[in-house]
Order: C-alpha cells, then sequence, then structure tokens
C-alpha cells in the first residue's frame, strides 16, 4: 500500500480514504482550493497503479467534524469549514492519549499544530469538533497573517494602496513574523531574542499570545472539561515559545510538548491499520 498525505478535497470525515480517479480529478481542479498538497496523492495513485496496489490518505487538510454551531460565521453567505493539520493534530492527540493511559476516542484535548501555518483545534471523543482554520484564522503564524481586523483590512483593500492579489499573497505567504521582522525562521529569532533585540522579542511573544488565546477559546468549546493541552509542529522546537504559551495556558490542564512533526509515522500507522483489518478503508464521495 502507497500512503500520501491528503490534498484539499471534497469535505471528509476523518480516517484512511482509498486515492480514486474522482479524488483526482478534485486536486486538478483545485475546487476546494490550491496547495501544493494536491500533488502527492495524484504521484501516489500513479505509482501505486504501476505496481498493481492501492494507494491511501490518511487524515487529510480537509477532514470535517465540526458541530453545528462551529460552521456559522456571522454571514450567510459564509460557512465556517474545516482546514487545519488533521494528520499531525490526531497523531500527537493521540501519542498523549496513550502516554495518559486513556483511549483517543474517550479524550477531550486542545491540539495546536505550530508551523509555517498554525492551528488549534477541540479534539473531543475522537473527533475535530472545532478549529481555527489554517488560511484566514486563528494566530499569525512564520508567514501567515492570521485573523486580522475586518474592518481595518477592508480600508487597506478600498485605498488603493494593495491590490486583491497582492492582498491574498500577503495574507497567505508574506504575513506573520515575515511582514515584522523580515524572516520567519523561528532559530533566527530566537537568537536575535538571546542577542537583546527587543522589537523580536514582542513580536515572537505576540504570536504565542495570540496562540494561547486561541487554546483558551478552544477550552471553552470542551466545556472546560480537557485532559491535555498539546504543543506541536517544528515551531514547538522553541523553548521560548513553548514557555510563553504554556504560561497562560497551563491553569486549563496539563501541557505536553511534542516538537516537530510525525506525519510520515502518522501516514504509515494509518495504512497499517487498515492492512492489519483493525480500521475500514473509506471510499471518496462521487464528485459533485
Amino acid at each position: 500500500m502507497i500512503v500520501s498525505r491528503g490534498g484539499l478535497t471534497a469535505p471528509l470525515s476523518s480516517g484512511v480514504y482509498v486515492i480514486d480517479d474522482g479524488m483526482c480529478k478534485d486536486l486538478r481542479s483545485g475546487k476546494y482550493g490550491q496547495h501544493p498538497v494536491n500533488l502527492g496523492p495524484q504521484i501516489a495513485y500513479d505509482l501505486a497503479k504501476g505496481a498493481g496496489i492501492e494507494a491511501v490518505i490518511v487524515n487529510g487538510p480537509s477532514v470535517d467534524e465540526f458541530h453545528s454551531l462551529a460552521r456559522i460565521s456571522g454571514i450567510p453567505e459564509i460557512e465556517r469549514r474545516s482546514a487545519f493539520h488533521a494528520l499531525n493534530q490526531k497523531a500527537a492527540a493521540r501519542r498523549a492519549s496513550e502516554e495518559m493511559g486513556i483511549a483517543y476516542e474517550e479524550s477531550n484535548m486542545v491540539v495546536a499544530h505550530l508551523g509555517g501555518g498554525i492551528t488549534v483545534g477541540a479534539h473531543h471523543k475522537g473527533r475535530v469538533i472545532d478549529s481555527t482554520i489554517g488560511l484566514g484564522e486563528g494566530p499569525m503564524t512564520p508567514q501567515r497573517a492570521g485573523a486580522l481586523p475586518l474592518m481595518d483590512l477592508l480600508r487597506l483593500l478600498d485605498s488603493g494602496r494593495s491590490s486583491v492579489a497582492d492582498l491574498r499573497l500577503r495574507l497567505t505567504s508574506r504575513g506573520g513574523l515575515l511582514a515584522y521582522l523580515e524572516t520567519g525562521d523561528v532559530s533566527q529569532i530566537d537568537a536575535r531574542i538571546s542577542e537583546g533585540d527587543e522589537k523580536f522579542r514582542v513580536i515572537f511573544e505576540a504570536m504565542a499570545y495570540q496562540i494561547a488565546k486561541d487554546i483558551g477559546a478552544m477550552s471553552t468549546v470542551l466545556d472546560g472539561e480537557v485532559d491535555a493541552v498539546v504543543l506541536t509542529g517544528a515551531v514547538a522546537n522553541s523553548t521560548r515559545l513553548v514557555d510563553w504559551i504554556t504560561r497562560r495556558v497551563k491553569y486549563i490542564a496539563p501541557v505536553k510538548v511534542y516538537p516537530g512533526e510525525e506525519e510520515m509515522l502518522a501516514l504509515a500507522r494509518g495504512a497499517l491499520r487498515v492492512l492489519s483489518g483493525r480500521e475500514a478503508v473509506k471510499h471518496y464521495p462521487a464528485p459533485v
């Protein structure tokens, strides 16, 4: 079996899905979003066909387990749709559950994936019932702007100083730490702070502050019944950032930190659950 990271597909429940023509067609069209991750399943599908075996994805970024209240945005024409780091969030939550001696499907956790993109999810009994969305919501990241004051954003657009295309770039790949500090490299930022650079400290701590706020918000989704707060992703390698976040959220629940990403291991484990008969493989919905 060949396993790929999932792409931006139709909304799916969590699990392991067979890659087929319908999924690849949706990924090629970009109807659910354009992102480099859309290439992975298509490559895996071609390789699997040549080898005469199945190709699958595991917990792709379009996993959608939101409860009904989480979908309401404030404008009827806009529905909040799940788009977060499902693979790494769920892998980290399962790891925390195992260490605590409880089943993931019986636990409540708030998980923050800290990378080039940052998402914070509320995991309730094995389902992510709400999460910040990877593009356009949540805290700023090393390269993304995160949530912004909407009226000021509209004023910037109306001013003519930024086109829609330029603004889209600034929101998704030229914002956050990069916009303020001209670098999104967390190791460089840490080094500058250690050298006494106050601007770098303030901006980096502001990102930690925003992450902690979203962790607090997601704890309310779980009615305050949280078994653990989990920090994962490459940026969790910054002890400074983790300490700032932990100071603000440790009252909610014990904080577990798993720096880096175990996505390759999570993919392999997903495939193994199917191959060993412990989990049923799922089939992609027919394109609408």
